[in-house]
């Protein structure tokens, strides 16, 4: 499935009724970070969550079979604040598109310096090169 550059977030919801009409509610900290605001209008695409493979998703005629670059390269340095912590309890920043960069050693609404180390399809790790500040 292509992805297009102008995608701001991505995430799951549920579609709920509202008296006449039906609404997917989006998580708070989509707005808190800033990757949907309420003054803008937005274009929502809905994918099923079935089991079957995304080869059986068909691709929009007029776009390319190839998937999207990642929005960052390795050795490349960003200014980024930690959005969220892992499981494993390394930070999570987000960039274009939603793309997730993994930051060891940092905490949740710390602003860090970062270095990008690896870069896979769909995710990138990195280390910190300077710590900034924290946001409360």
């Amino acid at each position: 499935m292509n992805i297009p550059e102008q995608l701001s977030c991505l995430f799951t919801a549920e579609v709920q009724a509202q008296d006449d009409s039906y609404a997917i509610e989006i998580p708070k900290n989509e707005i808190e970070t800033g990757y949907v605001n309420l003054d803008h209008n937005y274009r929502v695409a809905v994918l099923t969550s079935s089991t079957e493979s995304d080869d059986t998703v068909e691709p929009s005629p007029d776009t390319s079979q190839d998937s999207p670059q990642p929005p960052v390269t390795e050795g490349e340095t960003r200014t980024v604040e930690i959005e969220d912590i892992g499981d494993q309890g390394d930070g999570i920043t987000r960039v274009e598109r939603g793309f997730v960069i993994i930051v060891a050693d940092t905490e949740k609404g710390e602003q860090v310096r970062i270095k990008i180390d690896t870069v896979q399809e769909n995710v990138a790790f990195a280390t910190v090169v300077e710590r900034l500040s924290y946001f409360d």
